[in-house]
C-alpha cells in the first residue's frame, strides 16, 4: 500500500515521501537538517527510515537541505545529469544519476522521471508504483505538456501544483521580471491550469488530489478551493491542501477516508 505525506510545501521549502510497507522515499528537500528532523518527528518518520532522495531540479527551495539530509539518513540521492551539474549537490556523499524519462526500481516502489517545462538545468518530475497504485508528484512546472498529461493519466492520487492565482500574481508585489518568470511556460502552473489538466483526464483523473506548492503571496487555499469545488462536487474527487507550515499527514493512496479539507 503506498502512502503520501508532505513535510511541507511552497516557496520557502518542499519535501515529500512516498512509502510502503518496505521502502520509504524522500523528494527533495528545501529545509535545513534540523528542521527536516524535527517536522519528520512529527510525522513519526526516523530520519534512518529514508532510504533514497529523489531529486525534480537544483532550485534551493528543493535541494537547500538534500545533501545534509543525505549524509544523516545515509541514504543515497538520484538525480539526472542537469541537476548534479548545476552544483547545487556538491558535497553529497553518494549520488545516482538518473536520465529523464527513465524508470528504475528502488526497493518495491517502481519510478518514473517524467521531463517537466521549467527553468532548470534537467527538471523531472515522478510517478511511483506499487502493486496496482500509481502515486504522482507533480510541481515546478509552467505548462501541461502533451507528454506530461499521459505520464500522469490513471494516477490513484495526485499532488498537483496550483501555484498561482494569474489575478494575483498580476496585482501583487513581485517585480515584473519575477512575474513573466513565474507565469511563463517554464514557470509554473496557475490554478486555472491545474484545474485544467485535471478536467482533461477525464475518467483518468485521479480519485484523490493534494493541492500543493501553493504561493503564500500570490494565491491562497480558499481560492484553490473555491475553484476545485464544482470538480469535487461534480466527480467526488477527494481534496487535501498542503501548506508550507504544515504538509500534511499520511494519506493512503486508495484510502476513502481522505476527505476534502484545508490544512
Amino acid at each position: 500500500m503506498l502512502r503520501v505525506a508532505s513535510v511541507g510545501s511552497g516557496s520557502k521549502g518542499n519535501a515529500t515521501l512516498v512509502a510502503s510497507d518496505e521502502t520509504t522515499l524522500l523528494i527533495d528537500c528545501g529545509f535545513g537538517a534540523r528542521e527536516m528532523l524535527s517536522r519528520l518527528d512529527q510525522l513519526n518518520v526516523n530520519i534512518s527510515d529514508v532510504d533514497a532522495i529523489l531529486v525534480t531540479h537544483e532550485h534551493s527551495d528543493h535541494v537547500g537541505g538534500v545533501a545534509a539530509v543525505s549524509k544523516a539518513a545515509g541514504a543515497p540521492i538520484y538525480a539526472t545529469h542537469g541537476t548534479v551539474a548545476s552544483g547545487k549537490l556538491d558535497g553529497a556523499r553518494s549520488i545516482i544519476e538518473i536520465e529523464s524519462d527513465s524508470e528504475f526500481v528502488i526497493g518495491d516502489i517502481e519510478i518514473s522521471a517524467i521531463t517537466v517545462p521549467h527553468d532548470a538545468k534537467e527538471p523531472v518530475q515522478y510517478v511511483f508504483k506499487h502493486a496496482t497504485q500509481r502515486v504522482g508528484v507533480l510541481t515546478d512546472l509552467g505548462m501541461v505538456s502533451p507528454h506530461v498529461l499521459r505520464a500522469y493519466e490513471g494516477c490513484d492520487l495526485l499532488l498537483l501544483e496550483f501555484n498561482h492565482d494569474l489575478p494575483m500574481l498580476r496585482r501583487g508585489p513581485y517585480p515584473a521580471v519575477l512575474k513573466r518568470r513565474v507565469s511563463g511556460d517554464f514557470g509554473h502552473l496557475n490554478n486555472d491550469q491545474a484545474l485544467g489538466m485535471l478536467e482533461a483526464m477525464g475518467e483518468s483523473a485521479p480519485g484523490i488530489v493534494i493541492a500543493g506548492h501553493i504561493s503564500e503571496q500570490n494565491n491562497s487555499v480558499d481560492a484553490v478551493a473555491a475553484l476545485l469545488n464544482p470538480l469535487i462536487q461534480r466527480t467526488e474527487m477527494k481534496v487535501v491542501y498542503a501548506t508550507q507550515s504544515q504538509g500534511f499527514d499520511w494519506i493512503m493512496s486508495d484510502s476513502s477516508d481522505a476527505v476534502s479539507q484545508v490544512a
